[in-house]
């Protein structure tokens, strides 16, 4: 699935306006975990706030919060390179409007998980955001993110280019 974003979320009102925000598909969250990860260079405190919206009854852990800033030490090119018409030669600029491609991992949920794989124009291989189904509100939150590992630096940040 492709989701476009035309513009992205610079704190809760603006997502929660979003169209992908009714969370009613897996890759949403997914999606929008992304778009959010945006405003971290800009903002932690409101990007966290976005965080505990995607991550539905629970909030961000000052864990994960120390997790976050460790991964996003260098900058935001692990965020932009999962933005169609990125590469590590333009430096993970994305095309406009923003895409991303999402896959599900199978097709149908597990335990009211289901694994929706994200393709990093940086890496040889996709990586994955578990979304975890509430079927009281029937929407999909995210409960794990294991996208923002190491990927190819940026030509502008690599010595050996």
């Amino acid at each position: 699935m492709t989701i476009t974003f035309e513009k992205l979320p610079g704190n809760l009102e603006e997502l929660k306006a979003m169209p992908q925000a009714s969370l009613d598909q897996p890759e949403y969250g997914a999606a929008l975990f992304v778009a959010v990860m945006m405003h971290y260079m800009v903002n932690k405190e409101e990007t966290f706030e976005m965080l505990d919206f995607l991550n539905g009854p629970y909030e961000v852990t000052p864990f994960q919060k120390q997790f976050l800033a460790d991964r996003m030490a260098d900058g935001d090119y692990v965020v932009r390179s999962f933005f169609n018409g990125t590469s590590p030669d333009n430096d993970y600029t994305p095309s406009m409007p923003y895409t991303i491609e999402t896959e599900k991992g199978f097709d149908q949920e597990i335990d009211g998980r289901m694994r929706i794989f994200l393709k990093s124009s940086g890496a040889d291989s996709k990586r994955y955001i578990t979304m975890r189904h509430k079927p009281s509100t029937n929407q999909w939150f995210v409960e794990e993110q294991l996208i923002l590992s190491m990927i190819r630096k940026p030509k502008s940040q690599d010595e050996w280019a």
